[in-house]
């Protein structure tokens, strides 16, 4: 693997799965693969779990990890091509990239969207950039659009969960204070359409519609009663408005997973990717419920990132 951006750049899904699961019954057994490699780990933007689960990955490979806050540590960072740099951005990225690539082996980025511009978003010109200037392998640690991590270790822990030939993932809108990336439920629903063992659903408000491009033939209804019945998962996430882009146009709060929304499943998982609002998103009955996978799913980062890591690093040796 060259790079890790999307579902896209992963040659076969079920071997990436299957590495994962391979590291996370013996964490130390690929020890040697990551020796005398560095990981740069470059946030544009906040973390909790991809930070700690990503540098956790490449210690287990036996990778040195650097990482860098640029919004806190760094300069201003102009994105822009072309432009007069007389304000406050004192480097650009193309020589930022290009100068971490010297230092670092495997560059990870985090960066989110602004969602005033859907045009602007989903261009994703900073991890593009990365890899464009960049001379190491890039990996996204969630960018304007899509968060892969995330979604691999949301498939490797379905797949731990179900050994049923064709399982039925829900994912469902929940209601949220704030205007969210669509980044999350992109990518979701992107990896869930790649694997050929399960039937997507994805419900949410009208105007909540994912973009085609990641929505693909999955099932979408604004109903969401009818769309839990027979689950074996609920992934809840919230995410804002795609006909008016960037915005909350819907704070109907019937939509948060409780019990009840959870009875009418197959004795169905709950999953999410943290942190969730307690109350708001979704109950505390469902989140500490022996249904709930959000602390495994949160530990399946480890993993998830570990295999992405190692695919990447075992490509040129």
């Amino acid at each position: 693997m060259e790079k890790f951006l999307s579902v896209n750049d992963v040659p076969n899904l079920d071997e990436l799965v299957k590495s994962a699961l391979e590291i996370k019954a013996n964490p130390v057994a690929y020890s040697e693969v990551g020796k005398h490699k560095m990981l740069g780990l470059i946030f544009f933007n906040p973390s909790l779990r991809t930070r700690l689960s990503t540098q956790r990955a490449a210690r287990h490979l036996g990778m040195d990890v650097m990482v860098m806050n640029i919004d806190k540590e760094g300069w201003k960072i102009e994105t822009q091509d072309g432009v007069i740099m007389d304000g406050d951005k004192a480097e650009h990225l193309k020589d930022a990239a290009a100068v971490i690539s010297q230092y670092c082996d495997i560059i990870g980025v985090r960066s989110f969207p602004n969602l005033n511009s859907k045009e602007e978003d989903y261009a994703d010109a900073v991890m593009k950039d990365f890899v464009k200037f960049s001379h190491s392998p890039i990996v996204s640690l969630e960018s304007a659009t899509r968060h892969p991590l995330q979604s691999l270790a949301d498939l490797v822990t379905i797949r731990e969960n179900s050994s049923k030939p064709k399982k039925k993932v829900v994912l469902t809108w929940a209601p949220h204070p704030r205007a969210l990336p669509q980044a999350v439920p992109n990518s979701f629903a992107e990896w869930m359409n790649a694997a050929d063992d399960v039937e997507l659903v994805i419900t949410a408000p009208e105007g909540y519609e994912l973009d085609p491009e990641f929505a693909g033939d999955a099932t979408f209804t604004t109903n969401q009663d009818e769309a839990l019945k027979d689950a074996d998962f609920v992934y809840a996430k919230n995410w804002s408005s795609t006909k008016e882009y960037g915005k909350v146009v819907c704070t109907d709060k019937s939509w948060e997973v409780t019990a009840e929304k959870m009875a009418l499943t197959n004795d169905g998982k709950f999953m999410h990717c943290l942190p969730i609002r307690r109350n708001v998103v979704a109950s505390d009955e469902v989140l500490d419920s022996d249904n709930s996978l959000i602390i495994a799913e949160a530990n399946n980062r480890t993993f998830a990132a570990a295999a992405v890591l190692r695919a990447i690093l075992e490509k040129d040796q």
